[in-house]
């Protein structure tokens, strides 16, 4: 995991779509060259990337999730490497490459004139000033984070994937709305992750809400090396005859389950279930047919 500072959050959230493709870029160069230098790994390997910009409390809080097998190709694409047993590349190799990747990237894109500052960050238009912004973070250690998983690559990429296409908080976090406030459960990292509950009024809620909206058409999940989307079947292929292992067989299709049933399955409600008494069970009667005098435009009313 990738995490920017709580001083280039600031200009990354007036600078959303440079920043986080900053950031992306950095992390993913430092993942591929770290792996591959021959003191560490010598490999090559691939992943994917993750953006989230939001902490439990739904804060400003950018960090970037990065799922990597443990291992990589040869040079040469003739045997599989794998790293050592809990152990893969040095956290503190990887933050210090990133940090200076960042920065470099970030200060390219400032004389390219390509960001903008407002509010309590306009003096940093002036470059002095901003090379004076970045100084203490050239020397500040960078949170680069790295662990196995404990339970095997199935729990990674189900917890990986609760989170790739929704934004900020699911609805079963949310506890109660009423009179204005909005009471939702987070998790506090700053005291052993215990689970409390947090009651903001509704605009505050929204504001917080919004800070996470990405920029039109950008994409927060990303691939790199040999999971890159160009040669990834090639890759793939490879990785798995040098470790043995038969290709996956194709998806089933299920053909059979109608959308209620889908709606169940990843909702948790039925959709036969009466929404009052929560008891009874809806059954279909009858289809009224469209009514052909129905007028179907749309009136203003503004």
């Amino acid at each position: 995991m990738f995490t920017l500072p709580q001083q280039i959050a600031a200009v990354a959230y007036q600078n959303k779509r440079e920043l986080y493709g900053i950031l992306f870029k950095a992390a993913a160069e430092t993942l591929l060259a770290i792996a591959a230098d021959p003191k560490h790994l010598g490999a090559e390997i691939g992943f994917f990337a993750v953006l989230h910009t939001w902490g439990s409390n739904l804060l400003h809080h950018p960090h970037l999730h990065c799922v990597v097998p443990g291992g990589g190709l040869s040079p040469d694409r003739t045997q599989w490497i794998s790293c050592q047993a809990g152990f893969f590349l040095s956290v503190r190799v990887l933050s210090r490459l990133f940090r200076r990747l960042f920065l470099e990237y970030l200060l390219k894109a400032f004389d390219a004139g390509k960001l903008e500052f407002y509010s309590s960050l306009e003096l940093l238009r002036d470059r002095s000033a901003f090379l004076d912004y970045l100084a203490p973070l050239r020397e500040a250690e960078w949170v680069v984070y790295a662990k196995r998983p404990f339970a095997g690559p199935e729990q990674v990429l189900d917890y990986v994937g609760r989170y790739t296409h929704r934004v900020a908080i699911s609805n079963n976090r949310l506890l109660d709305i009423a009179e204005g406030k909005v009471t939702f459960r987070y998790k506090d990292y700053r005291h052993e992750a215990q689970q409390k509950t947090m009651t903001l009024k509704t605009d505050e809620f929204i504001r917080r809400f919004l800070l996470h909206v990405l920029p039109a058409g950008f994409q927060r999940i990303r691939y790199y090396g040999f999971l890159a989307n160009r040669y990834r079947e090639l890759k793939l292929k490879c990785c798995r005859k040098l470790l043995n292992m038969p290709a996956p067989e194709p998806p089933a299709i299920e053909t059979s389950k109608n959308y209620r049933e889908r709606y169940e399955e990843l909702t948790g409600s039925s959709l036969w279930q009466c929404p009052v008494c929560r008891r009874g069970r809806m059954l279909v009667i009858a289809i009224l047919p469209r009514s052909p005098h129905r007028n179907t435009a749309i009136t203003d009313t503004s």
